[in-house]
């Protein structure tokens, strides 16, 4: 039954409302059958049913009214059918957030009903009113409270039940609000401050071209060299306080967007408990660390990662009950989620006591997948063995089912956890089970990277998986068996020669840079490294095809964009048996596009979407700059506008189709402008595409500039 449309405004308020006592219900599970849990309980589920009947959601508020009655039973062993109820009520919850309207759960309801009346004493009391005797399901397990009814067909694998993010709420409390905008103030007043001192730049500008008229200049320098010192000063002191101020505004907002991971978590383990009794098998899931508290943006990207995390160690990890029983272990598998907080770091762990993995069984699985060479993989130790699991198209199941088996997964984890700037980890026994760790920062902000050379080629890598860095010779690099090793003293470390894979050849002294990548060492040789910087990292565009060492783009302080190398990437290359296609797309010269907008958003707007697809872009702000541009320099591509100052967008357009050199020069038009005369001038005019503003896509920005060049970024 749909919710009235006198109750719809009402609804995010009962969304928050269910979410929080949900959330406290879960937490008490633990402490159940303790009388004061009990009782916190049933104020809970009688809250949320007072609720269900407010808002006319029938289904919700009887099946809370049924868990609340399952707490008048003595003793504990309703508490996995509690547990199992409380999951289904945060799937309505998810369900009315999306918009739908949900069912009551009828064999739920009857398992919940089962349980209360085998519960119930045999004769009635006394002054009990008649009542007609309600029909009752047969037992379909020895225990009076079981915990599942034998369904009349197999149950659907879960998907609905899936880690909410919280991204569409974010508590806040008021006084760090009113501190956020105390900080931005000051920061404005200090920036509006460096007027002045623009201004005494160019009156110490106007006196050195004063000066440079004086027959002898040599006392209007001396003066200038003191003014300027003392500007200079002035400056650096204005900068280091405006530096302060942004840090304690950043620090603010970011302790913003720090959100608990208990939501996560209890969503988490909902989705692990539905899917084990889709596959038949027992699963207590624990939780540790849910106030441990995560940005919200960095939760919501790991997100995926986590579920695959969850889902495997219900079906890879935790074997079926009565290979557990063979095995000597307890009916139930245990499956843990935990956080833990250190210093700017979190790790999170989600671990099993299944049957571990095989390394041998990963070792001849990569070897037949064509992964490996034999020789190489015999060679590998057992964590490099296990490394392997983490590459893509990578999977140790044999059949491909609704779950498993078809290579994706672990190589989605290290690709997700990469790029929030994590590593993973992952350790099997078979006595013990499985540990998978992410670990990952506590807030994303800018990211200190190592501004790198290969040839014509400026790169960046994270400088928290650089260690060490060592000046190498030519003559000490060894050539082995399709690898590539620096002879330093008495080590021989293996290295990824950056050069070759981009195609240049290797100077005669380059670096060797050593450290570690998701617990694997690391070596790459470059030419020069140029420094160190804190930068904004963007992942790489799913429209645009990227180099496979390449985790995102950084914009350095210039503004100008570099490829993020990936340590991950780095360090499974040297237990690969080939090293990759060299990339023709960073050999070859980039696609130049001539951009052309009066607009200063927008051309910088355009400038950054076509940036970030690889093309190297040239501005201009109206059609005069532009032919200006064109006479001196070479472009593959002109994007332009229509409406600006003195020739517009159709006349540019027409007069370089009038032109030898550009009548097959690309020319897309980008405007405001959707009428179908418009379009229709625009083609006449010459131009190969019109695209409007309004419904501007990159994808298809950065498709077009490919097409009508005919070569990619």
């Amino acid at each position: 039954m749909p919710v009235e449309p006198e109750f719809r405004e009402l609804i995010p308020i009962f969304l928050e409302e269910s979410k929080e006592r949900l959330e406290r219900l879960t937490t008490l599970v633990p402490d159940l059958p303790d009388r004061t849990a009990v009782l916190e309980a049933k104020r809970e589920l009688h809250t949320l049913k007072g609720a269900g009947r407010m808002m006319r959601l029938a289904a919700f508020a009887e099946l809370s009214h049924a868990a609340e009655e399952l707490l008048e039973i003595p003793g504990g062993a309703w508490i996995p059918l509690l547990e199992r109820t409380l999951d289904h009520l945060s799937g309505m919850v998810e369900a009315i957030a999306g918009g739908g309207e949900p069912e009551a759960p009828a064999e739920l309801l009857a398992a919940l009903e089962q349980a209360k009346a085998a519960a119930a004493p045999q004769d009635p009391p006394a002054t009990a009113p008649p009542a007609e005797p309600a029909p009752i399901p047969p037992l379909q397990s020895p225990s009076p409270f079981p915990t599942s009814p034998a369904p009349a067909r197999p149950e659907p694998v879960p998907t609905a039940a899936r880690p909410v993010s919280g991204a569409a709420e974010v508590r806040v409390d008021a006084a760090s609000l009113d501190a956020v905008a105390e900080r931005a103030t000051q920061v404005r007043i200090m920036a509006l401050a460096t007027r002045q001192m623009v201004e005494r730049v160019y009156e110490l500008a106007r006196l050195a071209e004063d000066g440079v008229r004086e027959p002898q200049p040599t006392q209007v320098l001396a003066v200038l060299a003191t003014m300027l010192r003392r500007v200079g000063v002035e400056l650096e002191g204005g900068q280091r306080r405006l530096i302060r101020s942004a840090e304690d505004q950043l620090d603010t907002m970011l302790t913003l967007q720090l959100q608990p991971l208990r939501s996560s978590f209890q969503s988490l383990a909902r989705y692990a408990r539905d899917l084990a009794r889709s596959l038949g098998r027992e699963v207590a899931v624990a939780l540790e660390g849910e106030e441990t508290r995560l940005d919200r943006r960095i939760a919501r990207e790991i997100e995926e990662a986590l579920l695959h995390l969850v889902r495997n160690a219900v079906d890879h990890g935790i074997e079926a009950t009565a290979v557990r029983q063979a095995r000597g272990k307890p009916r139930q598998g245990k499956i843990a989620i935990r956080a833990i907080g250190s210093g700017d770091r979190v790790r999170l762990e989600i671990a099993d006591d299944g049957g571990g993995i095989d390394p041998e069984r990963v070792r001849e699985r990569a070897v037949r997948l064509g992964l490996l060479d034999a020789t190489v993989a015999a060679a590998l130790s057992r964590a490099e063995v296990l490394r392997l699991l983490f590459l893509s198209g990578f999977s140790t199941r044999e059949a491909v089912s609704e779950i498993s088996g078809r290579g994706v997964g672990l190589d989605v984890v290290a690709t997700a956890v990469a790029r929030v700037g994590g590593e993973v980890y992952l350790d099997s026994d078979p006595q013990t089970g499985t540990v998978i760790a992410l670990e990952v920062p506590v807030a994303r902000r800018g990211e200190h990277v190592l501004l790198l050379r290969v040839g014509p080629q400026r790169l960046v890598i994270p400088s928290a998986a650089i260690r060490r860095a060592t000046r190498i010779a030519a003559a000490f690099v060894v050539e082995r068996d399709g690898r590539t090793f620096a002879q330093l003293g008495d080590r021989l470390v293996p290295f990824v020669p950056l050069a070759r894979l981009y195609g240049q050849p290797a100077l005669d002294s380059q670096i060797l840079l050593e450290g570690v990548a998701s617990g694997r060492p690391l070596a790459l040789a470059v030419d020069t490294v140029e420094g160190e910087q804190e930068v904004l990292v963007r992942p790489l565009s799913a429209k645009v095809e990227g180099d496979r060492l390449l985790e995102g783009v950084a914009l350095l302080a210039s503004g100008e964009p570099v490829g993020v190398l990936s340590p991950a990437a780095l360090g499974q290359r040297e237990s690969l048996r080939t090293l990759p296609a060299t990339t023709e797309r960073i050999q070859r010269r980039r696609i130049r596009v001539l951009l052309v907008d009066d607009s200063l958003v927008t051309r910088e707007m355009e400038r950054r979407l076509l940036e970030d697809a690889g093309f190297q872009v040239a501005a201009a702000a109206d059609a005069a700059e532009a032919l200006a541009r064109l006479g001196e320099e070479s472009f593959d591509c002109v994007v332009t506008d229509i409406e600006m100052p003195g020739m517009d967008g159709f006349e540019l357009t027409a007069q370089l189709r009038g032109m030898e050199n550009f009548v097959h020069l690309p020319v897309i038009v980008v405007s405001t402008r959707d009428r179908p005369e418009d379009r229709l001038r625009g083609l006449k005019a010459g131009a190969d595409a019109y695209l409007t503003k309004q419904s501007l896509d990159a994808g298809e920005l950065v498709d077009l500039v490919q097409r009508l060049t005919g070569r990619e970024a």
